[in-house]
Parts: structure tokens; sequence; C-alpha cells
């Protein structure tokens, strides 16, 4: 429960607003959702103290142990009871589907609309949805175990049932409390093995919400970076994960030593199966260590460019400028070239070609392309802007202007807008842009044509037909001449 209360606080910290009614709003939320998840808990807590109560048994007392008497037949009563237990749970089962809907569901979703973000990132956060699906999961756990209680004190109350349910439960609890795996000289059953699985997940947790705390807490205030923050906050997470999981094998008395037989066994399915995940977890060190990418860079990998915003253990996560997130392996990053334009220095020359007709005036564009570069915001002074005259086209003069800019991230506004400016004041000073032209020459000669005989009557026929003369062997051997 407290680390379910400093998960739910965690999260809710990113949308606290200023002053004492947003304090009170995270405070009453927070309650109200511990609320909700004491419910859920507390008939599995009831069902685990069971089982670790079986667990603490011996097994010769539960054979060793009198057969009860025999039972008598079910009264009225009982029934009566039986009935009231089902449509006890029955207005329990949507009494809590109510509750959860109309009154936590909504108060977190309002909580979250009234909050206000603490930075400017247009992402949105995905805190909202995940603490209503957690209260949701929350909700099928408290009223799945709701039925089952109930239906386990139902079959109490009938001879028959209560006999099956004695023999379910001793069956169920056997095999709890199994010995099924045995490391270092020491049994272990299901049960202990859950339990150390349970550890372990809280520990992933609270590896998470101590690294949050330690990031918004320390780093922000310390005036560090973003990049250099998220490279702290990962040592940081998975120094903990690592100490803690030695921590908790060492209190369940396992021997690290003895994990000899299972670290050989993960040796060989990463050699055989597991290469490229070995590799990108490497490359997320080498990445994290050396920080030849931070987060909030701008870089551009392949055909995508875009704002780096998360390095995972074996993935890089980059939001292109149309806000689509982009997955990248992290051995990508050093088995390719990746251009980062927020290296160390984040001035960049951004190169913008223009090309106009020939015959126009060349200083004169010259200074025009240096005038529009002038009315940009983003366009650095200093370094001064550049116009290079890089040569003789096929049907333009090319020039090339070179701006300097500390946004690369909005190159492609710079360079639009750019464009605008240009277009502007060519127009105004009545500088042409042109287009490509070709040009097309023909050449004709004489051709010499002969007809056949056959060919030749028959058109000296449809030429009589149509002018109504006969066609004579003069006249076609006149035609043919005047063809040739």
């Amino acid at each position: 429960m407290p680390l379910l209360g400093l998960a739910i606080w965690a999260e809710t910290i990113r949308y606290r607003g200023n002053g004492m009614t947003a304090r009170a709003r995270n405070v009453k939320l927070a309650l109200l959702v511990g609320i909700a998840a004491a419910g859920a808990i507390a008939p599995l807590q009831f069902g685990l103290g069971a089982i670790a109560a079986r667990a603490s048994t011996p097994f010769t007392d539960v054979f060793d142990r009198e057969a009860p008497p025999p039972d008598p037949a079910p009264s009225d009563w009982t029934v009566l009871v039986a009935v009231v237990l089902v449509l006890t749970t029955v207005a329990l089962h949507y009494g809590l589907q109510r509750l959860w809907q109309q009154v936590l569901i909504p108060r977190v979703r309002s909580h979250f609309a009234q909050g206000t973000p603490k930075s400017n990132d247009p992402k949105p956060s995905d805190a909202p949805d995940l603490i209503e699906r957690a209260m949701r999961t929350a909700l099928l756990l408290t009223r799945t175990v709701l039925w089952l209680v109930s239906m386990w004190h139902i079959a109490g109350l009938f001879p028959l049932t209560r006999d099956w349910s004695r023999g379910g439960a001793e069956v169920v609890l056997d095999s709890f409390t199994t010995p099924l795996l045995a490391l270092g000289g020491r049994q272990y059953s299901l049960v202990q093995l859950l339990a150390l699985l349970t550890m372990l997940v809280l520990l992933i947790l609270a590896s998470k919400v101590m690294t949050d705390l330690f990031r918004s807490r320390i780093l922000e205030l310390a005036g560090i970076n973003r990049g250099a923050q998220e490279a702290i906050a990962v040592i940081f997470r998975y120094g903990i994960i690592f100490l803690g999981t030695l921590v908790l094998l060492q209190v369940w008395g396992l021997d690290i030593s003895s994990l000899a037989i299972l670290a050989s066994a993960l040796s060989v399915g990463i050699g055989f199966g597991l290469q490229d995940i070995a590799k990108n977890f490497g490359s997320g060190l080498v990445l994290v260590f050396e920080r030849p990418i931070q987060v909030g860079d701008f870089v551009e990998v392949g055909d995508f460019q875009g704002t780096v915003e998360r390095i995972g253990a074996r993935s890089t996560v980059i939001r292109t400028l149309d806000q689509v997130s982009i997955i990248v392996p992290n051995s990508r990053f050093l088995e390719k070239e990746v251009i980062n334009w927020s290296h160390d220095n984040p001035v960049s020359r951004l190169h913008i070609p223009v090309g106009v007709a020939y015959g126009a005036d060349v200083p004169k564009v010259r200074s025009l392309l240096l005038e529009a570069s002038k009315g940009q915001a983003r366009v650095l002074s200093y370094p001064a802007p550049q116009v290079f005259f890089k040569g003789f086209g096929d049907s333009s003069l090319n020039f090339e202007l070179l701006v300097w800019t500390r946004e690369p991230s909005r190159q492609i506004l710079i360079k639009s807008d750019l464009y605008f400016q240009i277009e502007h004041l060519f127009r105004k000073n009545h500088v042409e842009i042109p287009f490509p032209q070709r040009d097309l020459h023909l050449r004709t000669n004489d051709l010499s044509l002969s007809l056949s005989p056959e060919l030749a009557a028959s058109l000296q026929q449809w030429i009589a037909g149509n002018n109504g003369v006969a066609a004579s062997p003069s006249h076609v051997a006149e035609t043919e001449a005047d063809h040739n």
C-alpha cells in the first residue's frame, strides 16, 4: 500500500498546480485511490494469509487430524443465508461498479483536467490513462475476489459442497506449499517463488518512483540540462534495481554463487537467440555513458528527423516533426552514421539554393538575398549570412544563401519563411525566376515515294470515282511521278 500510494503521488506531481488548492486536490485523490486499492487488496491479503498459515502447518498434522463428524442436513435457515449471501454479493458487485464509474474515475479525470503540466512538452502524458487502466484492473480484481469469497462461504453451508471445498482447498494449498525448486541446498515452494517475484516487481516499481522523485526534486532544481538528467536517472534506476535484487536474493536465503548454472544457461541463450537484445542493451549503456546523443537532441537517422525523447535499455524513441514516435534500436546509432544537429553546439548552418534567369543583375540578386535573411527572427546576425554564386546552370544562374540558426529543429520552418521572403523581394524588384527550357530543331528533306502497280491502280480508281473522270494510264503515270 505505501508503494502504491507513492506511485500514484509520483504520477500526479507532474500535473500539480500552484497553491494549497492543488495540494489538497492531490491529497484527496491519493486518499481516494488508496481506499479503492485497499478494498481490492484486502480480500487478496486474506487469501494469502490463509495460504501462508497453511504453509507453516506440517503435512503430518493435516493427515493425523481426526475426521470431522458427519454434518447434519441443511435447514431452511441455511438456504436463506445462502440466498442472502448471493444477493449481497450481487449488490456489492454492481455497487462497486457504480462507485468506480461514477465517483472514482470521474474524480481522476477531473483532477488531471484541472491540473497544469509542468513542462511545455506538446506530447500529452499517458499518466491519466495508466491510472484509469489500473483502477479498472483493481475493480475487476476486487469483484473476482468478492465472488470467490462468497462462493467459498456458501459452499461451507452445505455438507456435500463443504466436502468438495475442503478437498479442493487441500489440493490447492498442497500445490502451493509443495517444494518445486531446489537451489543451494534449499527447496522452494510455489508460494515462496511467487513471493520473490512479487518483491522483484515491487522493487522495479519502487525504482521508477524513486527515479522520478530524484529527477523532479533534485536534478531539475540543480539546473542540469535535460540530456544529463536522463543519463543520471537511467544510471540511478539501474543501480537501484541491481543492488536491490542482490539484497532481495540474500534476504530470501539464496546464495548468489548458486546462480552460476543460471548465468551459464543465460550466456548460452544470449549466444544463440538473444544476440540482438544483448547488442542493443550494450549499445544503450554506451549511449548513456559516452553520450553521443542525449535526450532533447535533434538528430537525423536515415530518412527521419526528430527529437530524442527517451534512451532506453534496448531502443531509443525519436519524435519526428509530425509528432510521430519512431522506435530505433540502440545499436543503429553506433553502427551507422547519425547526424546530430544539437551535439555540443546547437548552432547550425542552413543552405538555401536559389536560381535566377540569365540576364539578371547579379549584384542586385546578392543584395536581395541578404536583405531577405535579415528579416528573420530565427536567423542569427552573427555569423553573418553569406551568398555564394554556385555556377551557370542549364537555364539559370545558381546562387546559394547560407544562414546560421540555433534552432535546427525548426529548419523546415526557417527555410519556408526565407523562400516566402525571397519570392516577395524578387517579384517586387522584377527579378525573374526561370523554369527549365528546351529548344527543338527539326530537319526536313525530300523523301522518294514509289507505289506498287496494284496500289497505283487502286488510287487511280478512287480518284476517278471521286472526280467522275475515267482514269487513263498516262494520268496514273503522272500521279506516280508527282508522288516521286
